[in-house]
Formats: structure tokens, C-alpha cells, sequence
């Protein structure tokens, strides 16, 4: 964490001074707005947050509730959001409150008594190290706060306006705010009042039930499973051994669950198999009893019995797999005629079943991509055009999530007799694990994502896909760390040059080294992306570069090291050195990632993805592919 070059900072230094809207921020909510989001669930949340960076944009996030959410239906978080979680400050606090899943224990019937269930494997969840972070469980309801805690403490100083329902919208096409939506006041002195906000851009995060997707006609289309199942968290005694980890428990009575054990240590979440559902149920399946969830639990858990003793929370639904046709407003027959104004996300846009855990965390990744785009249109940074590529790359990946869920909840739905094998269902939990740890995500070319032409240079980090973090080492305090946790959710591009074999020195004048020729490129080219950066800004005020040696720290010169990678910031201009690493001793990041030793540009997108990968000496590529990027931003202020 970086403070100070703004002055001597004596208090919390993740409270940043208020900026821009942030300063006398009203608690009213405006009549007129740059974005209003829709829903304070994880999409629409992370979106404010990533928005409550820019101090130049309105953005307001309203929700029907009078308050904050106490308890939330998901709870799985995958390693790629807790990836993200480090972007926004705050994955070391969640992971010290969260359950960790280090293992998952599969249970079967007993070959010699079908009546009873045995432990038949364990899986290690996360054997083949995709990520340097954990898998955890954590309730939504915390996500939501530390993202409200970012929002608060940020430059717009954003807060969530509470007692909100949408009821309309109309998208006009006219004047500076197209966007005209209708509000209800649903609590305080106003409960029952309308409330007119017009809007540049609107972002429903509101749900499987999404009014805002009715708002634009976007419909669901999918299938139910015609298979229900009861989910509880509640507190119990026991006799069953693996009460605290992870399971798939399946029994001879047909029927299964996945059994999650929850943050705080007696806390845990079982999903109960209820079995096939008629098709004319109409619903009534819903209405099964908190009692029979748990009598059926205790058939399933047989010879092992559950004795609760309180019920936080349970509920009762059947797997159903939907997907939008599209994640924005604009028409089939209007794509090129016009951008979005109205965007959806998260359960607005897929549903599918809660057991893969995957409903929080995708959700999570729509509001990061839309975010940071509406950020940079809205400041001037990009065209508008920009913002056509969030419904291309979003609905791509729900529809790989869709036909995961589908495999997935088929599986843990089948009698143990059914499987081709005794270890299918493990196995098939161990080979797709880098799918439901979200990393499987990989963008296809467009005008944010370069093709793979050169991605042999640097084999660990695929074009398309989030940028994998290794480890390396700070030249200026000989700290070890991981490269991309420098990285926070600030809408800056990074660009990371992994230099040539020539390191740094004085007095080493006149010895050819490519990192050198790029270095005064990017600092002084018109065609440079940095020619972009508005004048009186830092000079790293919209892309963050950086510079990975391959020499240890000790051989590295900082003096040396070129003055773009060293910039002044602040109204002091100090120098920031914290953008020049060496390589681990012990974990060679060249080695790791499979980078050329000639020299390498990864540059990465706002929300972590692999954007492109160059040699170093392409510097006319570079500034070629942020050219479009780019197109109105040359004269726009921060």
C-alpha cells in the first residue's frame, strides 16, 4: 500500500482524501446521475465499487431493502475472486473470518450394508496449483460489506441508497441523461412515493427476477431439471465424522447431499436431495418443510445423525439453467447503430444451480468487466464502442458456466448404481477444478483482446485469460512478493515489461539493451499510450508500467534503471519505486511463465485479463493496439 505523496497521512491510510463528487457528497439521491445501478447484490456492488474510483462520476447504487443484507444465499467463493478481493484491499481480512476448503471427502454407500454410507475418497480441492490463493466459504452478506467499505472509503465516498425499488424504465436516446427510470420509495417518510432519476447508463443487478431485463426485453430461456433440493445453514451435534470438511454424500436410499461447512467453525450449509419433482407440480415442491429437510438428511446420513438445534436460514428450489440473449439493451437488428445505455448482470442475466458455487463468483466478474468500461467511457479515456464488448465477452462465458452447472448438478442428482464407475463423480471433481475456480474464463480477440500471434514469448499468461501472479522480488526494499497483488482495482491498464538480459548499471553506456529503447519510447512517443495521459496528471495516472529484471535485486542498479519506470507523482513529484522487480532466487518468474529472455510487453486490462503479449522491441504494435482504445482520449481531463 502506497500513501503519503499527497502529504503525511496519520489515520487509516485505506481512507483516501474525497474527490471530485465525493466532496459534499448529498445523501439525496440525485435527479440526474451518470450511472444507477440496480441491485446491491455482488454484480452491482462490485461494479460500484470499481465505479467508486472515478471522483469525476455519479454513480448511485440503489436497493429496494432499508438496509443492509444480514444473510445472503451464497457462500462459496472461489480462488479468483479472492484474487480479485486483493485488487480491492481486502482478501487477507476475508480469508482470516472464512471456512478454507483444503479437501473434499466423497461418501458412498456401503458395499456390505447399502443402508449405511462410508467415506470412499478424499480429493485435495486445489492439487494441481492454479492459484496461490484459497478456496473459501464466506457468507454474500460479508462480501457485501467489505465492498461497502471500499465504497465508503474511496475519493466519491459511495454509499448504497437503501429503500429503492425500480419500477420502470425508458430509454429516450435524448439529451445528456437518454435513461429515465422510476423509482419507489419503500421505506422512510416518502414509503409509497415515486422518485424520477434520469441516467446516462443503468446497470440492473437485480436478480433471477430482474425488472430492469423485463425493462429492455431480454427474456430467460432455458429448462428445469424437474429436481429439487432443500439447502439449510444451521447449527447441529453430530456424530458425523467430516461434519468439517467439505463432501458429496451418497446414499442407498437414493438420495444425496453436498454438505459445506461455514465460516466460524460450528456453522454449516447442507444441500438435500428432495428427488425428482413432477412436472405439474406447480411450485408446491417449494413449500416442503424445514422438518423434512432435515428427516431426509438424517436417511441420507444413515448411520450418522444430525441433531439441529437452530436453523439460520433454508429454503427449498429447483435447478433451473437460463441465459439471455443478450446483456444489454441494444436489438440484434441495432448492433452498430447505436452503444448501450442499459446493461445486466449477474443473476439478471444466467441462473443456474447453487452447488458449483459458481453464481456469486461469475456475477462478481460481469460487474468487473462492466465496470471499469463505463469508467473510462464516461471519463473520456475510451469511445463508446467500448462498451459493446461487454455483452460479446459476458454471454460466452455464462453459456460455459451454463453447460458446466448442467454436468455438474446431473452428476451429484445420480443414484450411486448409476455412475460407469465408483470413482466418476471425484474424478470428474478433480479434473475440471480450474473451471469452478474461475480461471478457465479466456476472452477471444476483439478490440480489447489482441490475437495470439506472439504467445510463445510468454507461455504462462495466455492472451484472453486473467493474468496468473508469480513471484518476484522489489528491487527498492528487497521485498519478496507476488507481482500482480501490486495491482488494485483502479482502472488502470498495466503494461509489464519483462526486460532483456542486460540489467541496469552506471557507466554502462553504449551497451545495447531493448528495455532501454522501449523505456524511451513509451515516455516520450506520440504513437505511446502514455501521449494519452491528460497533461497535469501523473505520468502513470492511467497505465501502470512496470519493470521485471532478470538479474537478482542485488545485480540490479535502481539509479539506472530508466526514469519511466520511476515516475514522479503526487504534488510533490516523488518517485515512486515500487515498479522495478528482479527475479525470486528461489521461483524464476522467466522460468515460471515461460517468458523469452529477449523481452516481453504483458499488458493486462483493468479487470486482470491478459490483453496482449509483444516483444519488446514491437513498439509500433503496442501503440497500435491502443490506438481505438484511445481515439477520445487525448484531450480528455481526469
Amino acid at each position: 500500500m502506497q500513501f503519503h505523496h499527497h502529504g503525511y497521512v496519520s489515520g487509516d491510510p485505506r481512507v483516501r482524501p474525497a474527490a471530485g463528487v465525493g466532496i459534499n457528497r448529498p445523501t439525496e439521491l440525485p435527479d440526474e446521475v451518470d450511472v444507477l445501478i440496480v441491485g446491491t447484490g455482488p454484480a452491482g456492488m462490485l461494479a460500484a465499487a470499481q465505479l467508486s474510483q472515478f471522483p469525476g462520476i455519479t454513480t448511485r447504487i440503489v436497493e429496494r431493502r432499508a438496509g443492509r443484507l444480514p444473510i445472503g444465499q451464497a457462500d462459496g467463493i472461489q480462488a479468483r475472486s479472492v484474487e480479485t478481493f486483493q485488487a480491492f484491499g481486502f482478501a487477507e481480512r476475508i480469508i482470516a473470518e472464512a471456512y478454507r476448503i483444503t479437501e473434499m471427502a466423497f461418501w458412498k454407500p456401503d458395499p456390505a450394508d447399502h443402508s449405511r454410507i462410508i467415506r470412499g475418497a478424499r480429493a485435495v480441492d486445489d492439487a494441481m496449483g492454479i492459484s496461490e490463493f484459497p478456496h473459501l466459504i464466506v457468507n454474500q452478506a460479508r462480501v457485501l460489506d467489505y465492498f461497502a467499505e471500499f465504497m465508503a472509503n474511496s475519493p466519491t465516498r459511495m454509499a448504497p441508497d437503501y429503500g429503492f425499488e425500480f419500477r420502470s424504465l425508458e430509454v429516450t436516446g435524448e439529451g445528456e441523461y437518454p435513461v429515465t427510470v422510476t423509482l419507489l420509495h419503500t421505506a422512510g417518510p416518502r414509503e409509497g412515493q415515486e422518485k424520477v432519476v434520469r441516467a446516462k447508463y443503468v446497470i440492473g443487478a437485480d436478480g433471477a427476477r430482474s425488472k430492469v431485463r423485463d425493462a429492455i426485453g431480454c427474456t430467460l430461456a432455458g429448462d428445469a431439471a424437474n429436481h429439487a433440493w432443500g439447502v439449510m445453514d444451521v447449527l447441529a451435534v453430530t456424530d458425523f465424522p467430516d461434519i468439517r470438511t467439505k463432501c458429496a454424500i451418497q446414499s442407498g436410499s437414493g438420495g444425496s447431499i453436498l454438505h459445506i461447512p461455514r465460516e466460524g467453525g460450528y456453522l454449516f450449509r447442507m444441500y438435500v436431495d428432495l428427488g425428482e419433482v413432477d412436472p405439474n407440480d406447480k411450485g408446491a415442491v417449494r413449500n416442503t418443510s424445514i422438518e423434512e429437510i432435515i428427516r431426509k438428511a438424517n436417511e441420507i446420513l444413515h448411520p450418522y445423525t444430525l441433531d439441529v438445534r437452530d436453523v439460520a436460514w433454508h429454503s427449498v428450489y429447483e435447478v433451473g439453467h437460463r441465459l439471455t440473449d443478450r446483456f444489454d439493451d441494444v436489438l440484434p437488428d441495432q448492433r452498430g447503430t447505436r452503444t448501450p445505455r442499459v446493461f445486466i448482470t449477474g443473476d439478471a442475466c444466467h441462473t443456474h444451480s447453487a452447488k458449483a458455487g459458481q453464481g456469486m463468483n461469475v456475477s462478481m466478474q460481469d460487474g468487473f468487466n462492466l465496470a471499469w468500461k463505463l469508467g473510462h467511457v464516461l471519463e473520456g479515456r475510451s469511445p463508446e464502442s467500448l462498451l459493446t464488448t461487454y455483452s460479446d465477452e459476458r454471454q460466452v462465458i455464462a453459456k460455459n458456466l451454463i453447460d458446466f452447472d448442467k454436468e455438474w448438478s446431473t452428476m451429484m442428482a445420480k443414484k450411486p448404481e448409476e455412475f460407469e464407475s465408483p470413482s466418476e463423480l471425484e474424478d470428474f471433481y478433480v479434473s475440471t477444478a480450474e473451471f469452478p475456480a474461475g480461471f478457465m474464463t479466456q476472452y477471444t480477440p476483439s478490440m480489447l483482446t489482441g490475437s495470439a500471434e506472439h504467445q510463445e514469448l510468454a507461455a504462462g499468461f495466455p492472451v484472453g485469460k486473467r493474468f496468473k501472479s508469480a513471484p518476484v522480488v522489489r528491487v527498492c526494499d528487497t521485498n519478496p512478493m507476488q507481482l500482480g497483488h501490486h495491482a488494485t482495482a483502479d482502472g488502470r491498464w498495466r503494461i509489464y515489461v519483462f526486460a532483456d538480459a542486460a540489467a541496469p548499471a552506471t557507466g554502462q553506456q553504449g551497451v545495447p539493451s531493448a528495455v532501454a529503447d522501449f523505456a524511451e519510447w513509451i515516455a516520450k512517443a506520440p504513437d505511446s499510450p502514455l501521449a494519452a495521459t491528460p497533461s497535469g496528471a501523473d505520468l502513470d495516472a492511467w497505465f501502470d508500467v512496470k519493470v521485471i529484471y532478470q538479474q537478482p535485486h542485488t545485480d540490479v542498479d535502481i539509479n539506472a534503471v530508466p526514469a519511466v519506470f520511476k515516475p514522479q507523482v503526487g504534488p510533490f513529484q516523488l518517485t515512486d519505486y515500487e515498479k522495478v522487480y528482479a527475479t525470486d532466487p528461489k521461483a524464476d518468474i522467466f522460468e515460471l511463465r515461460g517468458l523469452d529472455r529477449g523481452g516481453v510487453i504483458v499488458v493486462v486490462r483493468p479487470d486482470q485479463y491478459v490483453a496482449n503479449v509483444l516483444p519488446l522491441a514491437a513498439t509500433a504494435e503496442l501503440g497500435a493496439f491502443f490506438a481505438p482504445l484511445l481515439a477520445t482520449g487525448r484531450a480528455a481531463a481526469v
